[in-house]
């Protein structure tokens, strides 16, 4: 358990800056330039996200149980997250969607994040899914204050990029439902 609250304490660090400290994080990358600041972001949350999943790994091992979900649960995390990966999707591809939800990467986060609290009910689940939950929902409260607000990279606009979002999502839940949970987390979503 030890390594996955280290590893949610280095990823959420760098990424709660923007959240506690975003004049502080506008003077580091003036001082340090965009390029470096950006790699020691990016390797701090490496790092955290690395031992996020040994932890968890090691954390499933031993669980402790604090509740355990009644079995339809399953089912609503499924039906959920046929919403996060489209949502996930439309992040990247400006359209109704996007414009509509404002922060489609958010609503995904606080989407998975949620689903998967309701199938799960042990202390590694709580932790894991329970930080991102907030996390995604500091981060849209803080958004409200944020002086100016930041580029996301993303394709061109089009007619066609919401239907791009839902198609690529469904394709990717499918894909996640008949086999890459399995294979990456040892457990079949259904």
């Amino acid at each position: 358990m030890t390594l996955l609250i280290i590893g949610l304490a280095l990823f959420f660090v760098p990424h709660a800056v923007s959240i506690a400290a975003d004049p502080w994080r506008t003077a580091m990358i003036r001082r340090l330039g965009a390029g470096p600041w950006k790699g020691l972001y990016s390797l701090v949350s490496i790092a955290g996200f690395v031992l996020i999943i040994k932890g968890y790994a090691e954390a499933r091992g031993a669980p402790i149980v604090l509740w355990t979900p009644p079995p339809g649960m399953k089912h609503a995390t499924a039906f959920l997250m046929l919403a996060g990966f489209p949502l996930f999707l439309a992040t990247y591809l400006p359209g109704r969607i996007k414009t509509a939800v404002k922060h489609p990467m958010l609503a995904a986060t606080k989407v998975w994040a949620l689903a998967h609290l309701l199938a799960n009910g042990t202390l590694a689940d709580v932790l894991l899914f329970g930080s991102f939950l907030v996390w995604a929902g500091l981060v849209r409260m803080s958004m409200k204050w944020r002086a100016v607000p930041r580029h996301i990279p993303a394709a061109p606009a089009s007619k066609y990029n919401d239907a791009i979002a839902v198609v690529g999502g469904l394709f990717i839940y499918g894909v996640f439902v008949v086999w890459a949970h399995r294979a990456l987390f040892g457990v079949s979503p259904v």
